[in-house]
C-alpha cells in the first residue's frame, strides 16, 4: 500500500500554526487541512480565530465553518471527513498539511482510530448532560475517574463534552476510552511529518495570547458573543471566548474583569495543548522562540518538509 505523505503542523493556540502552514504550503503546492474542533462550525468567526482571506494567502483551506453548532459532531465524523479532504488532496496532486490544535483529532486521524457511532447512546447522554447542568463538571469528572481514570487523566473537568462522551462510551460498551481505541484501530494510509510549535519560554506564547485576545475585542468578539449566545447553543456556551464574556453581559463584573478571564483560561487552554502534544512520540519540536525571524522558522520547517519527502510521490 503506497501511503499518502502528510505534513502536520501542530501546537497550542497563538503559536503561529496557520502562517506556518500557509508558508509551507506555498513552497509545497500544499492545501490546509483544518484540525480545530470549534473551526469546524459556522459563525463563531472571532471566538476559533478562523483565518481570514488575507491569512489564507490564496492558500486553500479545508474542514472549517461547515458544521452547524445545533448538530452534533463526533471525532468519527471528523476522521471520516478529513481522511476524504487529504485523499483528494493527494488525488490532485497537492501535499496535505494537517494543521491545528485539537490534539484528539490529529492523533485519531494519524493512528486510525475511528470512534464509531455504534457507541452512542442517546438516553445516557441526556442524562448525563442533566447532571452536568444541576451537579456541575466536576462532579461528573470524578464520575469518570472512578469508571475510566487513563481517559479522566487525559480530559479537563471543564471540558464537558469530552467527559460526557468518555462516560457515555464507557456505560455503553463496559471498556475504557483505551479498549474501544484499540478495538477501532484501522490500517494508518499516511506517512506523516509531525511538526509541532512551542516556545522554550512560556511567557512569549503568554504574551502572544494577551495580545490576540486583545485584537479579538477589538474585532468585536463581543458583538459576536452576544449573537452567539442568543442562540442559546450548548456548543457555543463551551466555547472559550464566548463563555468567559457571559458574566459580563449578565452584568456579573466588569468588562476589563470578563477580558482578563478570557485571557487566564486561553492561557490555560495553551497550557492543556502543550501537555497533550508533549505526549507525541513522533511530534518534532520547532522552539519559535530559538528563531529571530518568522523566515527563519519556516526555513527550518521547509528543510525538514523537504527532506521528509524524499522519495514521496505527489
Amino acid at each position: 500500500m503506497n501511503k499518502i505523505p502528510l505534513a502536520v503542523v501542530a501546537g497550542p493556540t497563538a503559536s503561529g500554526k496557520t502562517r506556518l502552514a500557509v508558508s509551507l504550503c506555498k513552497v509545497f503546492h500544499g492545501e490546509v487541512v483544518s484540525a480545530d474542533s470549534m473551526q469546524i462550525y459556522h459563525g463563531m468567526q472571532i471566538a476559533t480565530a478562523k483565518p481570514t482571506a488575507e491569512e489564507m494567502n490564496g492558500i486553500p483551506h479545508h474542514m472549517i465553518d461547515f458544521q452547524s453548532p445545533q448538530e452534533p459532531f463526533s471525532v468519527a465524523d471528523y476522521v471520516r471527513l478529513a481522511s476524504e479532504e487529504i485523499k483528494n488532496i493527494h488525488n490532485a496532486g497537492h501535499l496535505p498539511v494537517l494543521t491545528g490544535g485539537t490534539g484528539l483529532y490529529i492523533r485519531s486521524l494519524l493512528q486510525g482510530i475511528s470512534y464509531t457511532q455504534q457507541n452512542a447512546d442517546a438516553s445516557i447522554r441526556s442524562q448525563l448532560e442533566q447532571q452536568a447542568e444541576t451537579e456541575g463538571p466536576q462532579a461528573l469528572h470524578a464520575e469518570l475517574m472512578k469508571e475510566d481514570p487513563g481517559a479522566a487523566e487525559k480530559i479537563h473537568p471543564h471540558d464537558i463534552k469530552r467527559v460526557i462522551r468518555a462516560l457515555e462510551m464507557y456505560r455503553t460498551t463496559g471498556k475504557t476510552q483505551a479498549e474501544n481505541a484499540d478495538a477501532s484501530r484501522q490500517e494508518i494510509p499516511y506517512r506523516s511529518c509531525f511538526l509541532c510549535l512551542g516556545f522554550r519560554d512560556r511567557e512569549k506564547l503568554y504574551q502572544r495570547i494577551n495580545e490576540r485576545v486583545g485584537h479579538m475585542m477589538q474585532q468585536g468578539l463581543l458583538r459576536e458573543a452576544r449573537e452567539v449566545l442568543q442562540t442559546d447553543c450548548a456548543t457555543a456556551r463551551q466555547a472559550i471566548g464566548y463563555k468567559e464574556l457571559l458574566p459580563y453581559m449578565r452584568g456579573e463584573c466588569s468588562l476589563q474583569e470578563a477580558v482578563a478571564s478570557l485571557k487566564r483560561e486561553t492561557r490555560r487552554y495553551a497550557k492543556r495543548q502543550m501537555t497533550w502534544f508533549r505526549r507525541e512520540k513522533d511530534a518534532r519540536w520547532l522552539w519559535v522562540d530559538d528563531y529571530e525571524t518568522f523566515e527563519d522558522l519556516s526555513q527550518a520547517a521547509q528543510t525538514i518538509i523537504k527532506n521528509f519527502l524524499k522519495g514521496s510521490s505527489l
